[in-house]
């Protein structure tokens, strides 16, 4: 089963953000999208989130089109975790990740059994009666997390997950993204970090001026081309105990 994005063109407010852009993301596989500030990332991932029409092209999901699934289909189908960490109501973290079941129409019992699942597999079942305002900034992280979760997602849809948070906490994340693609689900994560795209990515889609620009393998789209093209800046690439090349930024382009 797979997620396509098929020559979508997208305008916001009078702007065009995305143009002709093509990407297929494939379940049970972990897929970063890439690129500089104002090429069209979380525009990307909203519109294949179903959360934004395209002006052009299709998004379906094996084969079906997003745009004609209802809504609580497609929130049981799709989980979206935005770069926002806010949350309305000071409320419990065991209340919060109970919202994901909103698009369900189960028992109180599978609820609360696909609740305790999500908070297991966050490792947040310790705070779950602690107010989601008393939690550290990686405690939140992983509660929103569960959020998503509960809802038992076939697709997993992450904008900026690792944003304010320490690098312990960062990997502590990516772990358990990494464990989701393992169960089956289709994981598609914003990042803005190289060292740690290249760490988790299976596949990289790499957007510059609202447009594809690279698509394919770390080892093929993290080149030093096609990173200098992108982002501007010169990078120096090191291997890693586990033979992964490592993109670090040396410099913007043409810097002495």
């Amino acid at each position: 089963m797979a997620l396509t994005l098929d020559r979508v063109t997208l305008d916001l407010r009078g702007r065009r953000v995305l143009t002709d852009a093509s990407a297929t993301f494939a379940a049970g596989r972990i897929t970063v999208i890439l690129g500089p500030n104002g090429a069209g990332k979380t525009s990307l991932l909203r519109a294949a989130a179903g959360l934004i029409a395209p002006s052009a092209g299709k998004i379906t999901i094996a084969g079906h089109a997003i745009a004609a699934m209802r809504g609580d289909e497609r929130a049981r189908t799709i989980g979206y975790l935005p770069q926002s960490g806010d949350v309305a109501w000071n409320m419990p973290a065991r209340d919060v990740v109970a919202l994901g079941r909103l698009p369900h129409r189960t028992s109180a019992a599978d609820d609360i059994a696909a609740v305790l699942a999500a908070m297991t597999a966050t490792d947040t079942e310790q705070f779950a009666d602690r107010r989601i305002g008393e939690l550290s900034g990686g405690e939140r992280a992983r509660v929103l997390l569960a959020r998503v979760l509960a809802g038992e997602p076939q697709w997993l849809l992450a904008d900026e997950p690792l944003a304010s948070l320490d690098p312990a906490h960062q990997l502590d994340l990516l772990d358990r993204l990494r464990g989701q693609a393992t169960r089956g689900v289709g994981v598609v994560v914003v990042l803005h970090d190289l060292v740690q795209a290249a760490r988790v990515a299976e596949e990289i889609v790499m957007l510059r001026d609202g447009r594809v620009f690279a698509a394919g393998s770390p080892a093929e789209v993290l080149t030093q081309k096609h990173l200098r093209d992108a982002f501007g800046v010169d990078i120096l690439l090191f291997a890693d105990g586990e033979g992964r090349m490592l993109p670090v930024p040396a410099g913007r382009t043409g810097s002495a």
